[in-house]
């Protein structure tokens, strides 16, 4: 009796195709607006929140296949890393199902100042138009979020109050994640007081009154530095002063001295 040897065909497992590259990796932010971050006290955790102006950019593409809604959070005179103030909202409409990216989350600079909430309540308000049937994938939260309480209960409680189901898998609170949602339950609201849009004339506005009190200190400034300078000047003529009433002193010392020793 022979053994038959097994045909390679057989022997090899069909290896599972590859997802093909999603489309527009080159998209850049086309539309902008004007965020205000309102002055806030100084958090022990993230310190100072000073007041500051950022801008908001946003793209969106559509085809038969996919939808896409790329946003980023751009900060004046200061870099991020690339996987920082950005957002992908992708969608696909063969399966009805939304993720976003990057994968390893959401990552906002400056922290604790609403951009987090900001962000994701404008996926929630873009997907709900004309997708709320459609359902959000679940994702594994990043435990080095975790590693701090404060950091991790801030993340939770981020998006908790946008509408995402967060449960852990142990009772540590290390292994989190996202159960999936429904778009049409996520929420499109975010903390206004911490951030706000600021319209074209609103800023308009803003600069000009911040020109008006420029000019307003560089008056009160001149008029205190002619204060100083008729205040040195006084000082000069006192101090001349004092040197020759000294001077006449000495010399009339000096000349009651020789009357009395030459008498």
């Amino acid at each position: 009796m022979t053994d038959t040897p097994n045909s390679p065909a057989t022997e090899q497992e069909a290896a599972a195709p590859e997802a093909p590259p999603l489309p527009w990796a080159d998209v850049q932010a086309e539309h902008h607006k004007m965020l205000r971050l309102a002055p806030l006290q100084t958090d022990r955790a993230t310190g100072g929140r000073p007041l500051r102006f950022v801008e908001f950019g946003y793209a969106e593409r559509n085809n038969k296949e996919h939808s896409l809604l790329r946003m980023t959070i751009s900060l004046p005179g200061q870099r991020v890393r690339k996987e920082q103030n950005h957002l992908d909202v992708w969608v696909e409409h063969d399966t009805r199902r939304v993720h976003f990216e990057p994968e390893s989350g959401l990552q906002v600079e400056p922290l604790n100042r609403g951009i987090g909430r900001f962000l994701l309540a404008q996926a929630a308000q873009w997907a709900q138009k004309k997708w709320p049937h459609y359902r959000v994938d679940g994702f594994d939260l990043a435990n080095k979020d975790a590693l701090n309480e404060d950091t991790r209960l801030r993340r939770d409680h981020v998006l908790r109050t946008q509408g995402f189901d967060v449960v852990y898998a142990d009772a540590q609170h290390l292994k989190g994640s996202v159960k999936d949602v429904q778009v049409g339950e996520l929420l499109g609201q975010w903390n206004s007081e911490k951030l706000q849009f600021v319209e074209i004339l609103e800023a308009a506005q803003m600069l000009q009154q911040a020109e008006q009190n420029l000019e307003e200190l560089e008056v009160k400034l001149r008029k205190q530095e002619e204060k100083v300078t008729k205040y040195k000047r006084e000082d000069t003529g006192l101090r001349f002063t004092i040197t020759c009433l000294v001077a006449f002193a000495v010399f009339q010392a000096g000349l009651l001295i020789w009357i009395a020793t030459h008498r």
